[in-house]
């Protein structure tokens, strides 16, 4: 049977654990050969490991996307397992502590930015080459209601995030001639092992009442839409999950 993403080739960062193993699997199911990638060997094994049993092949590539001249090493590495890389999936991310600017730790908050933000740039800028030469491809980056709106008490993910979303836009306005496209995705909360002290799955957001908690299978088939548009479709804008304006 002729799947969506047949004939594709994937690279997923954070790709472990959470929204990044969902998407890993979601895609390869789709007929997508995928890398993924991460800090932390045995997960990204593990789940290369889910999409080789899927009958895809399923490549791991241990990464802190913080680190430029790591990235290009995992990038180039990615591009030659996989033979080329249509599309790229920024999910790296996170954030390390919830507090006020002077109450914080700015190696923490420096940290934030470098994981979100440089990250996302760093791995979107190497395999730029490589989509160019395959005259396409769609990066989607996973993105935040609150890099859209201020919030007290975690700046360094907001702003990370913030500049996230101005990235992909900036970026999207750049290389659209070259038939690839960038956007950025909101999940909305969703419980994972990050946010596993702050949401209860299938309960409501504790501070918005309209949110309800999603699963990380809840976000694949965004992302999917995404990965499958081909160069006539949107770029440059933001995809959301969330059950409030944003």
């Amino acid at each position: 049977m002729q799947t969506s993403l047949c004939n594709k080739t994937a690279l997923i960062t954070g790709g472990g654990r959470g929204i990044g193993r969902a998407i890993a699997l979601a895609f390869a199911n789709e007929g997508a050969d995928v890398c993924v990638a991460a800090r932390s060997a045995d997960e990204i094994e593990s789940v290369a490991g889910e999409i080789r049993d899927m009958g895809r092949n399923g490549f791991a590539e241990t990464c802190d996307v913080a680190d430029q001249k790591a990235v290009e090493a995992m990038v180039a590495s990615a591009a030659e397992k996989l033979g080329r890389i249509d599309i790229l999936v920024n999910n790296a991310g996170g954030g390390l502590e919830r507090t006020n600017i002077g109450d914080d730790n700015p190696g923490n908050w420096a940290r934030v930015i470098e994981i979100n933000l440089n990250g996302t740039y760093y791995c979107s800028r190497a395999v730029l080459p490589i989509m160019k030469r395959s005259r396409g491809g769609a990066i989607i980056n996973v993105g935040s209601g609150m890099g859209h709106q201020p919030r007290s008490g975690n700046s360094s993910y907001n702003v990370a995030k913030a500049g996230v979303w101005i990235l992909t836009r900036c970026l999207a306005m750049e290389v659209w001639k070259d038939n690839i496209s960038v956007n950025d995705v909101i999940p909305g909360p969703v419980f994972t092992e990050l946010t596993s002290d702050v949401f209860q799955l299938g309960q409501p957001h504790p501070a918005i009442e309209s949110e309800l908690v999603k699963r990380p299978e809840d976000v694949p088939p965004l992302a999917l839409f995404l990965a499958t548009q081909g160069p006539g479709g949107p770029t440059g804008q933001s995809f959301s999950l969330a059950r409030r304006p944003i």
